[in-house]
């Protein structure tokens, strides 16, 4: 099994693409087959990042093969446009 986690830290006056990618994101659970268990959520407190992504694989293939979807892909593109900044760690378990 592989955790996969997302932070993002987006830039300010982007509310409503922020929204419209994390939609996007939790959308993606139960379509790309290939995800296990997925958590996004917003961050509730000051400061840090500003959203987190936790997803479950049961390999590494199955990640790239995620990673590689169109529908992924899509989503992402969003992202590129409003982060300021974005951090990721993969482990297996």
């Amino acid at each position: 099994m592989v955790k996969h986690i997302v932070l993002w830290k987006f830039r300010p006056g982007t509310e409503a693409e922020q929204k419209q990618f994390l939609d996007g994101l939790r959308g993606l659970y139960g379509v790309i087959p290939q995800i296990k268990e997925q958590e996004v959520g917003v961050n509730a407190g000051a400061g840090n990042y500003d959203a987190a992504l936790v997803s479950v694989f049961d390999s590494m293939e199955d990640l790239a093969a995620y990673q590689s979807d169109h529908r992924h892909v899509a989503v992402a593109s969003i992202c590129k446009a409003i982060r300021e900044d974005r951090v990721a760690v993969d482990y297996e378990f």
